[in-house]
């Protein structure tokens, strides 16, 4: 056995880089595509009781597209506010992160490595520590409410702060702004400035150089980091479990249930692939678009 691992090693670069991706690519099978496909299998079934009937059947998924239903209507609904909230998660994580990496990469040049660090902060405590943080500044007794009520501005705590589409997308858009900042402030870094310069030296203002040339060349930064927050953010149900309430419930809470409380394995895992779906369909549609922006550019 290793005499035929040392031969296949020895006979190609190709063979060598199998070789060496093979833990990998065996993590990736059984981690990743071993448990979609069960998924997927599982949403062609039918469950009564606790008792799986596994002759193949669309009714699940047919039940989820069925808006004049109450089950396909709420999931349907669920699953264009889980898009439109994810949406708004990335474009709130989107302007408040370019600047902090347009500044870090353009105006610091000293102690980068140090910025570097100070913007990665958030992943040094718990996720979930986080979501409670923000559910006590957030709250009806919270911070922001308290303030505000201190100095006169309000008579009664703002109600949609908590509980809301509003707290999902600012608690989500707080835990997700690393993972902008970081391909962001990559993007930027790569840019020469001697374009900039040259910019300047015909003429152009200062806004005018960011929309022609900065802002161009930093697109597929902003395109990796928009898909980086919005495919995770659609699948998370933590945050919405803990701020989120009645008005910020997602479709992954829905899947939860259904695996959990409801019992319904079909079901949840129908919910699940169409939800897979839908995500990578938009990621295609928002390659499409970026492609056919940076020609124009």
């Amino acid at each position: 056995m290793i005499n035929w691992w040392n031969s296949l090693y020895s006979r190609s670069d190709n063979a060598k880089a199998y070789v060496l991706l093979s833990p990998a690519l065996i993590l990736v099978i059984l981690g990743m595509a071993v448990p979609l496909l069960a998924v997927f299998s599982v949403s062609f079934t039918t469950q009564a009781s606790f008792e799986i009937d596994y002759t193949p059947t669309f009714d699940r998924y047919i039940e989820f597209m069925d808006t004049s239903s109450r089950t396909g209507n709420v999931l349907t609904t669920l699953l264009g506010r889980s898009i439109s909230i994810s949406f708004l998660v990335a474009f709130f994580t989107l302007i408040t992160t370019y600047p902090v990496a347009y500044y870090v990469a353009f105006y610091v040049k000293k102690n980068k490595m140090l910025w570097l660090v100070l913007m990665t902060l958030p992943f040094w405590t718990s996720y979930l520590l986080r979501v409670f943080a923000w559910k006590l500044i957030l709250g009806h007794k919270g911070v922001i409410n308290a303030s505000l009520m201190t100095v006169g501005f309000i008579d009664e705590p703002l109600g949609f702060l908590m509980y809301s589409q509003t707290a999902v997308v600012i608690t989500l858009a707080h835990a997700w702004a690393a993972f902008a900042l970081l391909p962001l402030y990559v993007s930027l870094e790569k840019i020469d400035y001697s374009l900039i310069e040259a910019s300047h030296d015909l003429g152009c203002t200062k806004f005018e150089t960011f929309w022609r040339v900065v802002w161009p060349l930093s697109l597929p930064g902003v395109i990796g980091a928009v898909l980086i927050i919005f495919i995770p953010t659609v699948g998370d149900y933590v945050t919405p479990a803990l701020v989120g309430g009645t008005e910020g419930r997602m479709l992954s809470n829905m899947i939860q249930t259904y695996f959990g409380r409801a019992n319904n394995f079909p079901l949840g895992a129908a919910s699940a692939v169409i939800m897979l779906i839908s995500v990578a369909l938009v990621t295609i549609a928002v390659n499409v678009v970026t492609k056919r922006l940076t020609q124009r550019l």
